[in-house]
């Protein structure tokens, strides 16, 4: 067993979901949105780089010290997967690792909006699942392939770094391709892919340029294609995927994307009362509006367009949180530090609230 699976495992059975490891720090886990020690020794330059090295294969750590980066998965056998990444930092090596759920949670299981499901009905077009790291992205969007699996026959690939979740043999066909192993990038995977007849594709992360470019062109092509970027809330999602090209792409761009934008799914996790986490969404779904909206560059207006939508299932991140605090299930406070219209729950704040968050 890795020496480094005590550790995991401690950070599982705290309830933690991100274990970090840094040169001159204990080991410290995120339990319930925090940083909390798990450890009470400093790792020292030689003890992270033993705790590292036994983790990958020697070719991988050639490319590690190469590049100064590594995305991976790891498995402790018969209890739990972890997305881990290896960094240089100012002080050294460090790492990161995030637990994978076991098993694949269900749309029920995770009280996602019915509208999602929506969007797993559609034959093609762009679906982009958004939120900051550790907001639950990769979960949902497991959800979503788990219950287009569950219920309808596709042919799907996953082109992941790392793969995450391995979706067990139901009425769909899944391959999964991982970066750095089956395939040299997300381009030359997303290439490949068009030649193997899918119905479905699932781009684990758009972060380069070429592989937004290539997912909206597969979107165009009739495929439906399920990507994640790092963004908040739908209207900045839309400029996310238009500014990553030259400014004399742009027009260009803004026409195949409002060609082929099926919907947006902007998730948020909040401190839950009286301990946990709960997801808030913002969901935008096709629209009379939405094609000329994008088209003509007039993305203030998507606000506008998810609020008449609210009868089809679409929702603010606002009107989203407001309802989570309605509920009592989240603070006034996490509200408003959520929130894009802060001066909407401002009136809702105790006495003290932003003090204490300052201090």
């Amino acid at each position: 067993m890795a020496e480094i699976d005590t550790l995991l495992r401690t950070m599982v059975e705290k309830g933690g979901s991100d274990l970090h490891l840094m040169v001159g720090q204990p080991p410290k886990a995120r339990i319930s949105g925090s940083i909390i020690p798990i450890g009470s020794q400093p790792l020292n330059p030689a003890g992270m780089e033993a705790l590292l090295k036994e983790l990958v294969p020697e070719r991988r750590w050639k490319d590690f010290l190469e590049r100064g980066d590594l995305d991976f998965a790891h498995e402790i056998p018969g209890f739990a997967r972890f997305r881990g990444n290896f960094l240089y930092n100012h002080w050294g090596q460090a790492a990161v690792f995030r637990q994978i759920p076991a098993k694949i949670l269900s749309f029920e299981q995770l009280n996602l909006p019915e509208a999602i499901k929506k969007l797993c009905h559609l034959n093609e077009g762009l679906v982009v699942v958004t939120g900051p790291t550790g907001s639950g992205k990769s979960t949902t969007l497991a959800a979503m392939i788990d219950y287009i699996n569950t219920n309808m026959s596709r042919h799907i690939i996953t082109i992941e770094e790392p793969i995450e979740f391995v979706h067990p043999v139901k009425k769909s066909v899944i391959i999964h391709r991982e970066v750095g192993e089956h395939t040299a990038t997300f381009e030359a995977a997303l290439k490949s892919a068009m030649r193997h007849d899918p119905d479905i594709l699932l781009v684990g992360e758009m972060r380069e340029l070429e592989t937004i470019k290539l997912a909206l062109s597969c979107a165009s092509m009739g495929m439906l294609v399920f990507g994640t970027l790092h963004t908040n809330n739908a209207p900045k999602t839309v400029d996310r995927i238009i500014n990553a090209f030259p400014a004399d792409q742009q027009n260009q761009v803004r026409v195949m994307l409002a060609g082929c934008l099926a919907g947006i799914v902007a998730q948020l996790l909040c401190k839950k009362i009286p301990k946990g986490r709960v997801a808030v969404h913002e969901i935008l779904l096709q629209h009379e509006s939405l094609a000329n909206t994008v088209r003509t560059g007039q993305i203030a207006n998507i606000r506008q367009i998810i609020e008449s939508g609210g009868t089809d299932g679409m929702i603010l991140m606002d009107t989203s949180l407001m309802n989570r605090l309605k509920e009592g299930t989240i603070e006034p406070k996490e509200a408003y530090f959520k929130a894009a219209n802060k001066a909407l729950f401002a009136p809702l704040l105790k006495p003290g609230d932003l003090d204490a968050e300052v201090l």
